[in-house]
């Protein structure tokens, strides 16, 4: 390692233990302790794709009703999966349940220390791995989400694009990572560009080490990283059937596998590429369905436009739910009951 590389990581480091995040998983610098790894894993799937003010009231909510991983590892699909809902991916749900029952089934309880078991846990891809390894073992990995690589496109202004440009912002982040402290070095780099070191409006001169950044020397840190231009998202239609009767609403329970996988949902048509011609010959029962406006929702891949059909009746084969219990329906499902109620 260099004589600049060091130094950027002393300044970092010094500027941690000064401004470390309080969050519910981490142990502070220099107290001596060491973060629960199921703990720190759980954050860390939670905070795929999320925010940590998002994620935070859910991994609260995680913990007290399952402290450990053996009692995730114990829970009730539906249970987690209701729990999980609101937080979006619910694929990282099923995946937890997985990687939980593993640990709780092979590992006695215990999570591996090293990075390699660890990616051989189900559910866990290279950046969790890297991210428990280092974290709750201080194991020197490579920890990598798009907070460090911001970082690291404006320090040395990466011009090359993202997505393509990842595999040398990674390069780049290893160059950096060291047996010394190597925990506290990863959540440095993403305090740093969470809270610093932002998407828009970084705060350069609240930077421990803006004078080396070149994406400062240029004069415009907030282009980095470069990006390529997105495709149009593709778009989808549905219907979605807001069943009452009285003050409960029929549900259902998804397959298992697939978008909102065994997740509780309002009954829905396919989602297909073309608008429904005949929303109510594909209703679920016959009854009086009348229109209730549409609503919109973006998934990852795609966005959704649902027709929100509602009428009062019976049928068989669904779940009754309390109007006051629908809050842990998938947001998309929520919308619509919120639409028709």
């Amino acid at each position: 390692m260099d004589k600049t590389s060091t130094d950027l990581r002393r300044r970092l480091l010094a500027w941690y233990d000064d401004n470390a995040r309080t969050l519910p998983w981490r142990a502070p610098p220099h107290s001596g302790l060491r973060a629960d790894p199921y703990r720190v894993w759980l954050s860390e799937v939670m905070l795929q794709q999320t925010t940590v003010p998002h994620a935070t009231p859910y991994f609260l909510k995680f913990t007290r009703l399952w402290p450990t991983v053996r009692d995730l590892a114990a829970a009730e699909d539906g249970e987690v999966m209701a729990a999980w809902a609101g937080l979006g991916y619910y694929a990282r749900a099923r995946n937890l349940l997985k990687c939980a029952r593993a640990v709780a089934q092979d590992h006695g309880g215990v999570f591996p220390d090293t990075e390699e078991e660890l990616r051989a846990l189900p559910g866990l891809g290279p950046y969790t791995a890297a991210a428990v390894a280092a974290i709750a073992f201080d194991r020197p990995a490579n920890v990598v989400d798009g907070n460090v690589e911001r970082v690291m496109a404006r320090l040395y202004a990466v011009e090359a694009p993202l997505p393509g440009a990842k595999p040398e912002l990674t390069r780049l982040a290893a160059a950096l990572v060291s047996e010394m402290r190597p925990g506290d070095w990863a959540q440095a780099l993403m305090d740093l560009g969470a809270t610093v070191c932002r998407p828009k409006s970084p705060l350069c001169e609240r930077c421990p080490v803006a004078d080396i950044c070149l994406a400062r020397a240029g004069g415009s840190p907030e282009t980095y990283p470069r990006k390529s231009a997105k495709a149009a998202r593709p778009r989808r239609h549905g219907a979605a059937y807001v069943l009452t009767r009285g003050d409960e609403v029929a549900l259902v329970r998804r397959p298992p596998k697939g978008l909102l996988g065994g997740m509780l949902a309002l009954p829905t048509t396919d989602w297909s590429h073309e608008p429904i011609a005949d929303a109510i010959a594909a209703a679920p029962v016959q009854a009086p369905w009348r229109p209730a406006g549409e609503i919109e929702h973006v998934f990852t891949h795609f966005a959704l436009t649902l027709q929100v059909w509602r009428a009062e009746g019976e049928a068989d084969g669904v779940i009754w739910t309390r109007r006051a219990d629908l809050g842990g329906l998938p947001s998309v499902f929520l919308k619509a009951a919120k639409a028709a109620l």
